[in-house]
């Protein structure tokens, strides 16, 4: 990782002081996140989390056999939570622990000098993160539909799945800069890689939550993962349910997580 950051500074650094004046924010932003996504894709760990971890909890537990009875066939439960870990995995673990890293090798610090904005810094990740969540849904939906048999139903709804990924991401990216601008590197990395397992454990991802034991399945009920999970099985049809308690409880995280990050935020 401290390689790739510190081609980061210099790519960055090279990019604007050579440049006669400062470019238009647009290109700037462009700019930066075409050289996260690159950067993503070169990392090894990034895609073991955003890719290879939510292929391979589809790909098993859809083909074995361990569900509860009643949870109809197993993909249809799947899908959707393993799209709530997709999210989860880029919007936190990879947004959080790149972000960290980059403030403690100074990469920040860096940008703040250069034409790119704060807020066009952070846009940019936003753009690379909602890039990566699209390219993860899109392959999480095929593998559902080739592999497994997987059909969207006639009561899916394009805008509740659409709202989950909005306001999911909102959430738990802002779970990840709270973390990743007031933490050391290495809290961060340990702080996001266990969040992601309690929500894999507590998220209603492979376990249903009321198959819990009542004290987990009370706190998973609080927690954005599990509302995260329903949000996209009534999205996807997989439940009937009204999907404006779920997202009302993924916004709200996401309106806590984003403005505690926004007023704790330290770039150095």
């Amino acid at each position: 990782m401290t390689g790739n950051i510190e081609r980061q500074v210099t790519d960055v650094t090279d990019r604007w002081t050579s440049a006669a004046g400062a470019a238009p924010p647009w290109r700037s932003i462009l700019a930066q996140t075409t050289m996260k996504l690159r950067l993503t894709a070169r990392r090894g760990e990034n895609v073991l989390v955003t890719i290879v971890i939510p292929v391979a909890v589809l790909a098993f537990f859809a083909s074995v056999n361990v569900l509860p009875a009643g949870a109809g066939r197993p993909v249809d439960f799947l899908l959707p939570g393993v799209l709530a870990l997709a999210v989860i995995s880029t919007s936190l673990v990879n947004l959080g622990i790149a972000t960290a890293y980059e403030r403690y090798y100074g990469v920040l610090k860096r940008l703040g000098g250069s034409p790119l904005p704060r807020a066009g810094l952070v846009a940019a990740k936003m753009i690379a993160v909602l890039s990566i969540e699209v390219i993860q849904l899109a392959l999480l939906a095929l593998i559902a539909t080739l592999g497994f048999g997987w059909s969207l139903p006639p009561g899916a709804s394009v805008f509740v799945t659409v709202a989950a990924v909005l306001l999911g991401t909102l959430a738990f990216a802002g779970l990840g800069l709270l973390m990743a601008g007031t933490l050391r590197a290495e809290a961060t990395l340990a702080g996001a890689n266990g969040l992601y397992l309690a929500f894999l454990l507590l998220g209603g991802i492979v376990i249903p939550v009321d198959h819990l034991p009542p004290l987990l399945a009370d706190l998973a009920r609080i927690l954005p993962a599990a509302a995260l999970s329903d949000a996209f099985r009534i999205g996807l049809g997989a439940s009937g349910a009204d999907p404006l308690g779920s997202l009302a409880l993924v916004a709200a995280w996401g309106v806590v997580t984003t403005g505690i990050a926004a007023a704790r935020f330290r770039w150095e």
